[in-house]
């Protein structure tokens, strides 16, 4: 993480209280990092890991009916969001986050579960999101 980054944005939540879900207290975060000059959201477990995700990469893979649609192939390719940011990150319960995307996209709601998900497959999820944008001829940055 770069020096002049290393603090968070303008948000930071403590998640101060256990999970009561059914997810084991591993997969809830204890800090929640936006950070705005690189565009990634960070999140911190209890055992010292993180998981640091672009925000691109959050917004082009939302959870929502928007992008994933309503059953399998109804994805809608997401491009021209290279630029986006996060200007907001409301808790939901005790299990999840739902960001507000500069471009106005805000019906996502990402589980710690699914935040944990796109964490693990990060790399082949990316090269399969711009393998998908060029076989559409279609860019990450904006119209």
């Amino acid at each position: 993480m770069p020096a002049d980054d290393s603090r968070a944005g303008p948000f930071r939540w403590q998640n101060r209280h256990p999970a009561r879900h059914c997810f084991a207290p591993a997969l809830t975060p204890t800090t929640i990092l936006l950070h705005q000059k690189s565009r990634v959201l960070e999140l911190g477990f209890a055992d010292g890991s993180a998981i640091r995700l672009p925000y691109e990469f959050l917004r082009v893979y939302s959870p929502s009916a928007e992008v994933r649609g309503h059953g399998p192939g109804q994805e809608t390719l997401q491009a021209g969001k290279r630029d986006v940011t996060i200007s907001e990150l409301e808790p939901i319960g005790h299990y999840a986050v739902r960001p507000k995307f500069s471009d106005g996209h805000d019906t996502g709601i990402y589980s710690w579960e699914y935040l944990q998900e796109l964490g693990l497959h990060q790399d082949e999820m990316w090269q399969r999101y711009l393998d998908r944008l060029a076989a559409a001829g279609a860019s990450r940055d904006p119209a």
